[in-house]
């Protein structure tokens, strides 16, 4: 399936980039997501005239993304689980958890933009978590997992 891209996807393209992808992929993520556009001569005509705002708009997402970075600089959250004494936990700390925990204290996170790249916290301890606030902005921040006080 051929598209138009009409922003920056990771891993895919560019503005502007005509990529091919699977057609489930098209489909159900990039065309429903406003990421993209099909390949033909009314969609190109339509995303050459209005190539002007699809960058402002790219531009403006970026410049977001770069100030809650900022903002995003040496913080460190924690969070209580129910652990055993040994450290491991009675279940586990995913992106959603850590989504709220940085809610709570202030920040715009969503649970999409926190990355475990090796799945979910199992254990008590301090860990870095990558945040990917846009295609080219990413940070980290200190998650601190603490046993529960009874």
């Amino acid at each position: 399936m051929e598209l138009i891209l009409l922003q920056k996807v990771r891993n895919l393209g560019d503005l502007g980039d005509k990529v091919s992808v699977k057609p489930g992929y098209g489909r159900n993520f990039l065309i429903p997501q406003g990421k993209a556009v099909r390949v033909n001569a009314a969609n190109l005509a339509a995303f050459e005239q209005r190539r002007a705002e699809y960058e402002a708009r790219a531009k403006n997402a970026l410049s977001e993304a770069e100030a809650r970075q900022a903002k995003l600089a040496e913080v460190s959250v924690t969070i209580e689980a129910h652990a055993s004494p040994e450290g491991k936990l009675y279940g586990s700390v995913g992106p959603r958890d850590i989504a709220e925990a940085l809610q709570a204290i202030g920040h715009d996170i969503h649970k999409g933009e926190v990355i475990l790249g090796e799945g979910p916290l199992r254990n008590t301890g301090e860990f870095e978590v990558a945040i990917h606030l846009h295609a080219d902005v990413q940070t980290s921040v200190k998650v601190i997992v603490v046993g529960e006080k009874k």
